[in-house]
């Protein structure tokens, strides 16, 4: 989130001239993890926070309050020459965990396939385990097959992505450029397959979609309430379409 939250600072500065915004990027634990520790006002999150977070949170005299704010779509995105053009959640899921290892079992050509993920600290890569890798059930253990490349920053992702020939990687859809080709994904080997746009998570068939979220205390201060408000009013919304994800007006 760290991109629409820094365009969401920019624009609150004209909006309320007194006030600074500053904004620090990490991941999404990285933040959580400043509000427990009581050193940050507001803690975006494109995960929702763990029950062992809300008790330390708790333990250390912080409530954690939760707003959505957006709502968000998970591309999965391959090189430009890559001829496989949709996969299930199963095949997505059965290749991040290393029981398809080559481009043919999915439609492809004969070449080994490159897996790129975001960091374990990254709200992103935590979404993707739990929704896609174990298809959303929480009794399964998956992981991510010992040789996924871990990156730290949805750039990393885009930038081997768009010079690896073999790679399969995942962002969120305000971090797709032309230099990527996303993938249909569809939830049975029969389709339908569905491209991540606002207009597919909108109307609640892109099958990997999510909302993003800011953590705030149960009291937060007045400057940072304010903030708040502003970012799910008209102005702060039409931000959120600007940076590529799906405003709450929109939003099913």
């Amino acid at each position: 989130m760290v991109n629409l939250a820094l365009a969401w600072a920019e624009a609150y500065q004209t909006a309320a001239p007194t006030v600074e915004v500053s904004v620090t990027g990490g991941g999404s634990g990285t933040g959580i993890a400043a509000l427990i520790n009581k050193t940050v006002d507001l803690a975006n999150a494109s995960r929702r926070i763990k029950p062992e977070e809300v008790a330390q949170a708790r333990a250390n005299g912080v409530d954690p309050v939760e707003t959505v704010v957006a709502r968000d779509a998970i591309a999965v995105v391959v090189h430009l020459a890559n001829p496989v053009d949709h996969l299930t959640i199963d095949q997505i899921s059965d290749i991040y965990s290393g029981k398809i290892d080559n481009w043919r079992e999915v439609g492809g050509d004969d070449r080994p396939i490159v897996r790129v993920s975001r960091e374990t600290n990254s709200g992103t890569h935590v979404y993707f385990l739990e929704q896609v890798v174990r298809r959303g059930d929480p009794a399964d253990k998956t992981l991510f097959a010992a040789d996924t490349m871990l990156l730290p920053s949805s750039e990393g992702i885009a930038s081997e992505i768009a010079y690896n020939q073999n790679a399969i990687g995942y962002d969120g859809l305000g971090y797709v450029t032309p230099e990527m080709k996303v993938i249909a994904v569809g939830k049975t080997a029969g389709g339908p397959f569905y491209l991540p746009s606002v207009d597919t998570v909108t109307r609640g068939v892109y099958p990997i979609a999510r909302d993003l979220y800011i953590y705030s205390t149960a009291r937060p201060t007045p400057p940072a309430r304010d903030y708040l408000a502003w970012i799910l009013g008209p102005a702060g919304q039409a931000l959120v379409a600007d940076s590529g994800f799906v405003p709450l007006s929109n939003a099913p």
